[in-house]
This record gives C-alpha cells, sequence and structure tokens, in this order.
C-alpha cells in the first residue's frame, strides 16, 4: 500500500469518526504507529481530518434548528433543551471534553445551534483533539 493511500485512510477514519457515525480513529492511529509511520505525520493527518469532522457536526448545528419540530428529528425536545442548557452552563470551554467518546459529537453540535464563534471552536476544538492523539502516540510509542 503506498503512503498516500495510507494517510488518506487515517485522514477519512478520522473524519468519519468526529461526526455521528460510529467509528473510532484511535486503532487506525496505534496500527500505523506500531507500523513505524511518522509520529508528526500521522498526528497532523488524524487532527485536521478529526477537527473537519467536527467542524461538519458545527455546520449541522447550525442547520438543525428549522427541523426541531419534524417527525424525523433523532433528538426530542427535551434531550435537546438539556444539551443546550448544559452547555450555556458550561460554555465554549466544554469543547476541550470534544474528543470525549459518546459527549464529544453531540457538544460539536449544540456549538453550532448556540452558534459558538466558529474561530473560537476550531481552536478549542484543534486544541482537544491534536491533544489526544499527542496522548495516544505518546502512550502508544512508549508501550513498544
Amino acid at each position: 500500500m503506498t503512503d498516500i493511500s495510507v494517510y488518506t485512510g487515517l485522514f477519512l477514519a478520522s473524519l468519519a469518526a468526529a461526526t455521528i457515525l460510529p467509528m473510532q480513529s484511535e486503532a487506525v492511529l496505534v496500527g500505523l504507529l506500531l507500523a513505524d509511520y511518522t509520529p508528526w505525520l500521522l498526528i497532523t493527518v488524524a487532527s485536521v481530518g478529526n477537527v473537519l469532522g467536527s467542524a461538519i457536526n458545527w455546520s449541522l448545528g447550525r442547520g438543525i434548528e428549522r427541523f426541531r419540530d419534524r417527525p424525523w428529528f433523532p433528538a426530542s425536545e427535551t434531550k435537546l433543551e438539556r444539551a443546550q442548557n448544559w452547555y450555556r452552563r458550561y460554555g465554549k470551554w466544554s469543547l476541550l471534553l470534544s474528543w470525549v467518546p459518546i459527549i464529544g459529537d453531540p457538544l460539536t453540535i449544540i456549538a453550532g445551534v448556540l452558534r459558538e464563534p466558529f474561530t473560537v471552536f476550531l481552536l478549542l476544538v484543534t486544541i482537544a483533539k491534536t491533544g489526544r492523539y499527542v496522548a495516544l502516540t505518546i502512550a502508544a510509542l512508549g508501550f513498544t
């Protein structure tokens, strides 16, 4: 397999993992680290893909309000209101938890719903997502 296809696969796995799709990119990253690919390049590619996926979530959040009353809408009014109240309580700093499974993706969507400025969103999510991949890389390489 060529290097470009390896890095493209990591990018796509990281992008998909940051959206509402049920995927994990950590296993792909660790596998490539163990296969002796360049750590800083893997971190960069995974981070860019993951942050872009979160930006897609933010964009979805910006437009999702108009569909709240539709029967197919994935969240009940109560759940959506609870998520918004939680985000209002903890604010933009909660985006530093955007890397956490299960809660991270909804956080990025709610940030869009509540119109968090994109530059603030992008900075905090980039710190969180890149920090997670750096820590994972250090842990993976420390155990080999």
